[in-house]
């Protein structure tokens, strides 16, 4: 680990999991020292996560490696809600991925931590973070190798590091939220005879199962009536035989068991995404329900957020409060996800008492305009954040669509415009924008023309994507709404001069 040139390195990240990694690459696309640490010797080979929906598609498209992540698996234009017999129909969003992916989680991150590499960070294995003391200047982190203390001094510290976030408990920040009221047990298994048990929904006598087709096994999930008084205990193979047993009323052989792991319905926040400069993102911010598979997206979304306000506060240049709003903006987001998560989870409660919702429920989902609004709830898809700014165009504060633009004689994208995770300023009408462009590079600026939609004028885009300004030629927008979101996201810099020793692909904009 280097250190910077004040002593102390900029950023730890502690946890190699989504959130640790992609914050990690963001950091290092925004010019932050940064290393990664993590107190397994090596990535564990199981995980719970099997999807990638369309807002982490997008995110990971405007950073240029989203095919990387298609190519590993199948894309279905369906995904789940609350009742398995009754899918959502993705194809009715509004985004360039309306389909969810199948992916590992294990193969998510063995794909970010090639992409770190590439923007020359490594992961060090076996780095435990034990203890903390941050000032107003910086944070002493404590790591365990290899049964020895080692010590570190970094500017920020960011924890990454699961669920039970040593780096949340070290910081004193609170996780409060409801406990576990249901159960549920999962296992990765072989079938000795494949008949016996149908991919998909299966009622028994007293319950349902779940059945998940995998290469070579099946993922079984059920619900633990009655789990152990330790819940840390291991869950044995003859344990979940007997219960899967008991709940189908009749005996299925279970082979070869690859993983069982035990899960609930447990739904925490972290009361502080920022603490002075300890940072969290992905599960050790947020517990939620497994409904609708969303932990590694919400991880991803929380590193894409934080990293490049982060990376600025961590260089120097960024405008009072950016920071704080990783919180403001990612702490809603994370209690919608909990709301969700935890209406899913009760809907699919398989309860006599709960069918009069369910069938209302279900009614109100064959309604297109409900069917779409949970599509897009439920994927991230209509994500908002607070422009700081007036104004009702429907991009303002959601991710900029990926516009089709020609700079010059180039064709372009938003998508391809975000890969180096910078702001990027778009002069598309004739009228001038209310700005003086200088030559400072903290803005990528293009002239651009954009055939779609020839009534923009203008386009203020930040980092992660997010619509931080827009002008029309029917709603030109005025000068104090163009600083106050300049203020707001950017600083005092001024953007560079349009289309000046830009970078698009291979093709160089003059």
């Amino acid at each position: 680990m280097k250190t910077g040139s004040g002593g102390s390195m900029k950023v730890m990240v502690a946890g190699a999991g989504p959130a640790g990694l992609m914050l990690a690459a963001e950091l290092a696309l925004g010019g932050a020292e940064v290393a990664v640490v993590d107190r397994l010797p090596a990535r564990s080979p199981f995980c719970r996560g099997f999807t990638l929906n369309a807002r982490s598609l997008e995110l990971l498209d405007r950073r240029g490696i989203a095919d990387r992540f298609l190519a590993e698996g199948p894309t279905v234009p369906y995904g789940m809600f609350a009742d398995p017999s009754r899918p959502l129909d993705l194809s009715v969003m509004d985004t360039d991925h309306p389909y969810v992916l199948g992916i590992a989680q294990t193969r998510v991150e063995e794909l970010l931590e090639q992409w770190l590499a590439e923007l020359g960070v490594a992961v060090s294995w076996g780095h435990e973070v034990i203890g903390l003391d941050q000032d107003e200047d910086g944070v002493d982190v404590t790591l365990r190798v290899s049964g020895q203390h080692q010590h570190r001094r970094v500017d920020y510290l960011a924890g990454c590091d699961g669920s039970r976030s040593v780096v949340r408990k070290l910081a004193g920040i609170g996780f409060p939220g409801t406990a576990a009221t249901t159960f549920g047990l999962l296992a990765d298994v072989e079938l000795a005879d494949p008949a016996d048990l149908p991919f998909g929904m299966t009622d028994g006598e007293h319950g349902t199962v779940f059945v998940i087709p995998r290469p070579g096994y099946v993922r079984i999930v059920l619900d633990e009536p009655t789990p152990p008084a330790d819940r840390d205990e291991p869950v044995r193979l003859a344990h979940f035989q007997q219960l899967l047993n008991e709940t189908l009323g009749h005996p299925v052989e279970l082979r070869n068991p690859r993983w069982l792991t035990r899960f609930s319905d447990a739904a925490r926040q972290a009361d502080r995404y920022v603490a002075g400069r300890v940072v969290l993102a992905g599960d050790a911010a947020h517990i939620h329900p497994p409904a609708g598979a969303v932990g590694v997206n919400v991880a991803l979304a929380d590193a894409v957020n934080l990293g490049w306000k982060l990376a600025a506060t961590a260089l120097g240049h960024a405008p009072d409060g950016l920071l704080d709003s990783y919180h403001h903006e990612r702490h809603e987001a994370g209690a919608r996800v909990l709301r969700t998560t935890r209406a899913q989870a009760i809907l699919g409660r398989r309860r006599p008492e709960l069918d009069p919702v369910r069938d209302l429920f279900n009614e109100l989902t064959d309604l297109p305009p409900v069917s779409t609004y949970l599509a897009e709830l439920a994927t991230g898809v209509s994500t908002r954040y607070d422009p700081k700014i007036p104004g009702d165009h429907p991009w303002l504060g959601k991710l900029a669509p990926n516009l089709k633009l020609t700079i010059g004689d180039k064709h372009t994208s938003i998508a391809e415009l975000l890969r180096p995770a910078r702001p990027v300023l778009l002069h598309l009408g004739n009228r001038a924008l209310p700005v003086d462009t200088g030559t400072d590079g903290n803005v990528d600026t293009y002239r651009a023309h954009c055939p779609e939609h020839p009534e923009l004028d203008g386009l203020l885009v930040r980092p992660d994507g997010h619509t931080a300004w827009i002008s029309t030629a029917s709603d030109p927008q005025p000068a104090d709404t163009f600083s106050t979101a300049w203020s707001t996201w950017i600083g005092a810099r001024k953007p560079s001069a349009p289309g000046l020793g830009k970078q698009i692909g291979s093709a160089r904009l003059t």
